[in-house]
């Protein structure tokens, strides 16, 4: 499938986890520890939006090949039957020189492939990251009837695909594929059905922890609340000796917050200088009001984690190369992309809302700022 990207139209509204040389040096820093990180994103060009006119975007993570180009694999979905992600959903894969763009448009890296697999109708929410020679994409996966419910500008979920939703990786000797499936999860629900994961799992952040294991956070629902959609929303974390599992599960919910039932979304993780680092996507709730912004915490083991001294990252606003700023109905997705052991940009699904309330979603790449101490 080819596209025809045209970022134009809206650019003028808007303006108006290791190799082997990086696992030496993830070693080399696990001895350096310093503690509080205060994170900041930089100006953006208009170069780093990654936009379609006729598929709705969402979210993109990045790794550099050794062709020297940068891969972007990201969700997109086609815009004229809805918000209709969660049964829709491919994950394709797009090229560019740099990690801020522009991206082009290759090829689908996971299509659909049969309601008869776990993942066969929809994938979603990839994460990419290159261990020890070999390529892994972590991502959502589920299977369904394929049933549109919503309309433009009116979104609803179909439940079954929702509730099926199951945490898969794809595997790689190159960016470009062919990407090896598996016929099963790498992360499926629990079978006990009080706990936290008993009803789906999804969104996977990933990254090779300090002794060389695979730390995954991921977003796990129960059947606590009533159905079908549960809960509560909740984090959790599971650790394996391999890319490919198996994952142990740890039991305690992160990212939580007293007397709420889905606080946050959207981790993304990663080492550096003797910690464990997060960007999450906070969802504070004021009355009926739901407050997004993005949020930093660290961790000394990936199990426990706590808030950054320096806790709000963004309220969603972007600064444009021009001076210009645009204030998003949603800036969320975060994905760090690492060069040379130090992160460089920050990938970000966003979207803008046009006079039907219909929402444009694409792929904004923003430089990333990091004062230690």
């Amino acid at each position: 499938m080819k596209h025809q990207i045209s970022i134009v139209f809206l650019i003028l509204a808007l303006i108006g986890c290791t190799d082997k040389k990086s696992k030496k040096a993830l070693n080399q820093t696990s001895s350096v520890k310093i503690e509080n990180y205060k994170i900041e994103l930089g100006k953006v060009s208009p170069k780093s939006v990654f936009v379609n006119d006729t598929m709705s975007i969402w979210g993109g993570s990045l790794v550099k090949g050794e062709d020297g180009l940068y891969h972007m694999f990201y969700s997109q979905w086609p815009k004229k039957i809805g918000w209709e992600w969660v049964n829709y959903s491919i994950i394709s894969h797009a090229v560019s020189k740099s990690p801020f763009g522009p991206f082009i448009h290759k090829d689908d890296a996971l299509p659909d492939r049969g309601a008869q697999f776990w993942d066969g109708s929809t994938t979603h929410n990839p994460t990419v990251h290159k261990f020890n020679g070999k390529y892994y994409l972590y991502y959502m996966g589920n299977t369904g009837d394929k049933e549109i419910v919503s309309v433009p500008g009116k979104p609803k979920l179909n439940w079954v695909h929702r509730n099926n939703q199951r945490i898969g990786v794809a595997v790689a000797d190159s960016p470009n594929g062919p990407w090896k499936r598996s016929d099963s999860p790498v992360l499926d629900i629990s079978s006990d059905e009080n706990s936290h994961d008993a009803l789906m799992t999804s969104n996977p952040s990933v990254c090779q922890m300090a002794d060389g294991k695979i730390l995954m956070v991921y977003k796990a629902v129960g059947k606590k609340n009533k159905l079908p959609a549960g809960g509560p929303v909740v984090h959790m974390v599971a650790i394996a000796d391999s890319p490919v599992g198996p994952f142990k599960k740890y039991p305690d919910p992160i990212f939580t917050f007293e007397g709420e039932t889905f606080p946050a979304e959207d981790p993304y993780i990663w080492y550096q200088d003797g910690k464990y680092r997060a960007i999450v996507k906070r969802m504070k709730h004021e009355g009926n009001k739901r407050i997004f912004s993005l949020v930093h915490y660290d961790s000394e083991d990936g199990i426990k984690w706590d808030q950054g001294k320096y806790f709000e990252i963004s309220d969603r606003t972007v600064t444009w190369e021009n001076g210009k700023t645009t204030k998003f109905e949603h800036l969320e997705r975060p994905q760090v992309f690492m060069e040379n052991g130090e992160p460089v940009a920050l990938l970000c699904a966003a979207d803008s809302l046009d006079v039907n309330n219909v929402r444009h979603s694409f792929n904004i790449q923003i430089p990333i700022k990091i004062t230690k101490e």
